[in-house]
């Protein structure tokens, strides 16, 4: 359960960090990504623990409040689902044609970028 939270988390990161303010940026960057205890975060920015802990669980509340609204996370899921399928799809039955290979190919690395 952890592990699929600490993953989301990371994944809704990705998408809504521009929106975040520059402390709510750090500390989620150090505590998810870089794996800083809170003890840590606190300690570098000169806070207590307990500040440090509600402004991540802030900060999560405010990452699933944008997915809610924006859904970007979501609609990327569901993109690489169906590309995934396509691409099954053609390599199961057009393994030879090259150039809808590197059409699919394209889109995948559009969809990375």
């Amino acid at each position: 359960m952890e592990i699929e939270k600490n993953n989301r988390v990371n994944s809704l990161f990705e998408f809504y960090a521009p929106l975040l303010t520059k402390k709510q940026y750090h500390y989620l960057q150090l505590y998810y990504a870089d794996d800083y205890s809170l003890g840590e975060i606190a300690e570098e920015f000169s806070v207590s623990r307990q500040a440090v802990y509600d402004n991540i669980k802030r900060t999560e509340k405010i990452l699933e409040d944008y997915e809610q609204k924006l859904q970007l996370y979501r609609n990327f899921q569901i993109r690489n689902n169906a590309t995934d399928r396509l691409q099954a799809y053609v390599q199961q039955h057009y393994a030879q044609d090259q150039q809808l290979m590197q059409l699919i190919s394209e889109l995948e690395q559009d969809e990375a970028d």
